[in-house]
C-alpha cells in the first residue's frame, strides 16, 4: 500500500507556491536539503519524477496531480478544525494570542487584473474573514493553468470548459468597447476606425497574453476585406504597440492618449460620462464571459467563496 507522506506532501505544494526548493524551504522553516530529501522520499514512493530540478522548479504532471491533493488535504483539514472550534474560519475577530495556534484556511486563487478593478474586490474582502487568500492575477485563458497545475484551487476566467478535476460556473459577462481620448480619436479616426487608420494608430494592451485588441482588429480587418476570413487584411493591419500592465493605469494611459484599447463598461463608465474617453466603434463590442471554476471538493471555505463570488457578480454583471 503505497503510504502519502503529510510532510512531503507540504514540501512539493511549498515547491509550486514558492519556485524554488530554497524558497520552499523557508516557507516551510527547515533546510533546502531536508526539502530536497522530502521530494525524493515522495518519488520514490509514488516511482515518478514529481520535479523538474531548475529555477524556476517546475512539476511533472504526476507532481501537479499530487499538489492538488495536498492542496485538497489542507483545505480540508483546515475545515475540519473551524468546525470543532479549533480553527478560525467561524470566528470573526479572534484576539491574536488566541489565534496564534489556529490559523485561517489559505485559499489560493486567480482573478483577472479588469475584474479585481470592477467587480471582483468585495467578495475577496468579504472572504478574508475567514480565509487567508492569496490573490493571483492572471488574464482569461491562461489563468486555467494555474487552476491545471495546482497552484491555484479556484479561478475567475473567461473559459467555460471546466479544468479536469473542476467545475464551471458561468457569473456573467463583461462587455469591452474600444475606447480612446477624444483627442486621440479626432487625431487618429478622424473618417472612423477604417483598415488604413487602425494601421496607424498605437494601441494599447496589458501584456503580452492580452488579445482583446487583436481580436479587434481581426474583425476589423475582416469587416474591410469584406469576407469572413479576411486573412490578407488581417496581415495589413499592424499597428505600434504599448504596453501598460495594471489595469487602472491602463485606462488612464489610454485617457491621456498614449494610444487606444480594450476597456470594460464597467471601468470606463465615469471617464466617459466626464468626457475623457469615447467610444470609436461601438457596434464591435465584445462580451466576454466570466466564468467561477473551482476544485471538486467538499470544502466549507471554498464553497463560501464561490458563494460570495457569484454574490457580487450578479450585483455588479447581472444575472447571466
Amino acid at each position: 500500500m503505497v503510504d502519502l507522506q503529510p510532510d512531503q506532501l507540504r514540501t512539493l505544494a511549498a515547491i509550486a507556491a514558492a519556485g524554488t526548493f530554497e524558497a520552499a524551504a523557508h516557507r516551510l522553516g527547515v533546510t533546502p536539503s531536508a526539502v530536497s530529501q522530502r521530494v525524493r522520499a515522495l518519488e520514490s514512493t509514488v516511482g515518478q519524477v514529481l520535479v523538474r530540478r531548475g529555477k524556476p522548479a517546475e512539476l511533472t504532471p504526476p507532481g501537479q496531480v499530487l499538489v492538488r491533493h495536498a492542496r485538497h488535504l489542507e483545505l480540508q483539514q483546515a475545515d475540519v478544525l473551524a468546525e470543532l472550534g479549533i480553527g478560525a474560519a467561524e470566528r470573526p475577530a479572534p484576539e491574536p494570542a488566541e489565534d496564534a495556534a489556529a490559523p485561517l484556511p489559505e485559499v489560493t486563487l486567480v482573478v483577472s487584473g479588469d475584474a479585481l478593478t470592477t467587480w471582483a474586490l468585495p467578495a475577496l474582502v468579504e472572504a478574508s474573514g475567514w480565509a487567508r487568500l492569496e490573490v493571483l492575477r492572471e488574464d482569461e485563458e491562461h489563468s486555467i493553468g494555474l487552476l491545471r497545475d495546482g497552484t491555484a484551487v479556484a479561478a475567475v476566467t473567461s473559459v467555460a470548459e471546466p479544468v479536469p478535476g473542476c467545475r464551471s460556473t458561468l457569473l456573467g459577462h463583461m462587455r469591452y468597447r474600444p475606447m480612446a481620448s477624444p483627442a486621440f480619436a479626432a487625431r487618429w479616426f478622424p473618417e472612423g476606425p477604417t483598415a488604413a487608420a487602425l494601421s496607424r494608430a498605437p494601441v494599447l494592451a496589458f501584456d503580452s497574453k492580452d488579445d482583446l485588441q487583436e481580436r479587434y482588429l481581426r474583425l476589423r480587418a475582416q469587416f474591410a476585406a469584406g469576407t469572413a476570413a479576411g486573412t490578407a487584411a488581417e496581415t495589413a493591419i499592424d499597428p505600434p504597440r504599448h504596453y501598460v500592465p495594471a489595469s487602472n493605469e491602463f485606462r488612464r494611459a489610454i485617457e491621456l492618449g498614449m494610444g487606444w484599447g480594450m476597456l470594460p463598461d464597467l471601468q470606463s463608465v465615469r471617464a466617459e460620462r466626464a468626457g475623457r474617453l469615447v467610444g470609436f466603434d461601438d457596434a464591435r463590442a465584445t462580451d466576454v464571459p466570466q466564468h467561477w471554476q473551482q476544485w471538486r471538493l467538499h470544502s466549507t471555505s471554498l464553497d463560501r467563496l464561490a458563494a460570495a463570488v457569484a454574490r457580487a457578480a450578479r450585483a455588479a454583471l447581472g444575472t447571466p
